[in-house]
């Protein structure tokens, strides 16, 4: 079985809510492996004094937590519990 781990994060951008959900999601997995699930919790607007509009996205996303065999799959060498004397 595997174990998930559950964050928020927020999300913004210029351009649309639909933009501003895919940058959270593309900077996340910059540092996560393995994101699995995206649920957009809420959207808002923030006004700026230029009139120009920041659309918001808070999002709780989903990612695998890798147990010590697997990670010792990713960094190429055994797990710790493994290892030789």
């Amino acid at each position: 079985m595997a174990t998930y781990k559950v964050i928020e994060l927020v999300g913004s951008s210029y351009a649309s809510w639909e933009d501003a959900a895919k940058e959270a999601i593309q900077t996340a997995a910059k540092t996560l492996q393995d994101l699995r699930v995206a649920e957009v919790t809420r959207m808002d607007l923030k006004l700026e004094d230029n009139n120009r509009v920041v659309y918001r996205v808070r999002m709780k996303v989903s990612f695998k937590i890798l147990n010590l065999e697997t990670l010792g799959e990713v960094s190429g060498g055994k797990a710790y519990a493994q290892e030789e004397e």
